[in-house]
């Protein structure tokens, strides 16, 4: 039914755009996919906190730290890849013509003013938050403002704020710890132990039941989006050779390196693994958000098999930090505006974009374009415009499904990973 979905959503939203609808109408058609990501996005803090907390509790010190080391190993591999792959395949396809710039009528901007080094000090601002009921619904982050000096001069400054949005690493690392305690402490804390895992028990059945609303929420979200985008096939035909390369490299992240690494860890066919999870992987593709997906994967993973004390520590972590298409995406799309803007990368340029992509894409949210604001940080990197970002608007929403996915099956792979790796370590926790 949800891929009958996605389907039934491309189909509404050609016919519509040739009806050329007004925005009211448009907006009408996106109301039942709002509201169906909006039931999504309310499990999301209550799933996380009760499947952590009454994950780790079950665990002893032992256990929960052999699981942290194999997911942290999985996510430094995958991630790194991903990040090279893009690279070398934007590279070798050259898909960036200076003309399609000057085609678009966009201008040379100023360069992009997001500092590096102030978005990752947010992310570690973030991880360990101040207030942990803020963090269920602000996060922080720094922005720079013009101050006049006494002598009349200009100059950035600094300014620590909030914005609106569930700071999900803060919640995580706050619920890790109390897993762990919890854990630590044994007979004291079990009242606490069984109240998160009644709690996980019944946001599982909460979500069973808004799944059954995705085949109205996903075609409305997808008929939406085509709508909005005015440009959309023009747009798509200039920009063809990029979107063929980043899909050519999720494609090839997605069905062979991430399936590969899970066949030599675990020795198990992951074609078998991938198939398991096609509601959740539809449901990435119709929500473009991770954090969304997050309740559908967990009821792929417990149909598969996974032990539910790895899926309930592993997967929300990876929702937050593992994000392969993420970090692919990043890489392609930063050099591929360098090569709109006839610059040729040095092996010194090519390494600062690798670094620079990794660590945005774990910094990146689990939202919707969530790519597109992190890839100002490597544009500042390389010194190129902040508004040439603008020229992939427009094919950002096709693509943004696609990484979604790809991130999906980054962090669903690792779970099976860490599950078979750490079995024997499992069933003697249990015992």
């Amino acid at each position: 039914m949800t891929m009958a979905g996605i389907v039934m959503g491309v189909i509404i939203g050609g016919v519509l755009r040739n009806l050329e609808p007004s925005p009211d109408v448009v907006r009408y058609v996106g109301f039942p996919g709002e509201l169906f990501m909006n039931m999504l996005k309310a499990m999301v803090l209550p799933l996380i906190a009760a499947s952590i907390v009454s994950g780790l509790s079950q665990l002893d010190g032992k256990t929960s730290g052999r699981l942290g080391s194999r997911a942290v190993m999985y996510y430094v591999i995958t991630t790194t890849h991903a990040v090279i792959l893009g690279i070398i395949v934007v590279s070798i396809i050259h898909p960036g013509d200076p003309t399609i710039k000057q085609k678009m009528g966009l201008e040379e901007g100023e360069t992009a003013n997001v500092p590096a080094a102030q978005k990752f000090l947010d992310l570690f601002r973030n991880a360990f938050p101040e207030n942990i009921l803020r963090a269920t619904f602000s996060q922080v982050q720094t922005s720079y403002i013009n101050r006049v000096n006494s002598n009349g001069t200009r100059r950035l400054v600094p300014v620590t704020g909030y914005i609106n949005g569930m700071n999900v690493l803060g919640v995580i690392v706050f619920c890790i710890v109390m897993g762990l305690v919890i854990s630590k402490i044994g007979a004291e804390a079990k009242p606490l132990a069984n109240l998160f895992h009644a709690l996980d028990v019944v946001i599982t059945r909460m979500v069973m039941i808004i799944m059954w609303l995705g085949p109205i929420g996903i075609p409305s979200l997808i008929a939406q989006k085509m709508l909005e985008v005015t440009d959309l096939w023009a747009t798509g035909r200039m920009l063809g050779w990029f979107v063929f390369t980043v899909v050519l490299g999720l494609a090839i992240q997605a069905l062979i390196t991430l399936p590969l690494i899970y066949f030599v860890g675990t020795r198990q066919n992951p074609y078998k693994f991938l198939r398991g999870l096609g509601q959740a992987i539809m449901t990435a593709l119709g929500t473009s958000s991770s954090a969304a997906s997050l309740p559908v994967t967990f009821r792929c993973l417990n149909k598969l098999g996974i032990d539910p004390r790895v899926t309930k520590f592993v997967l929300p972590v990876g929702a937050m930090v593992n994000m392969d298409g993420t970090a692919l995406y990043e890489a392609t799309a930063s050099i591929f505006i360098a090569q709109m803007n006839g610059l040729d990368l040095s092996i010194g340029q090519i390494v600062t974009v690798s670094i620079t992509a990794t660590l945005a894409s774990i910094g990146a949210a689990s939202i919707p374009s969530a790519g597109l604001v992190t890839l100002l940080i490597v544009l500042t990197a390389l010194g190129l415009p902040a508004n040439d970002v603008s020229l992939i608007f427009a094919v950002d929403w096709f693509l943004g499904r696609l990484r979604t996915s790809v991130n999906i099956i980054g962090d669903a792979l690792g779970c099976g990973f860490v599950h078979y790796s750490c079995e024997d370590y499992l069933k003697e926790d249990a015992e």
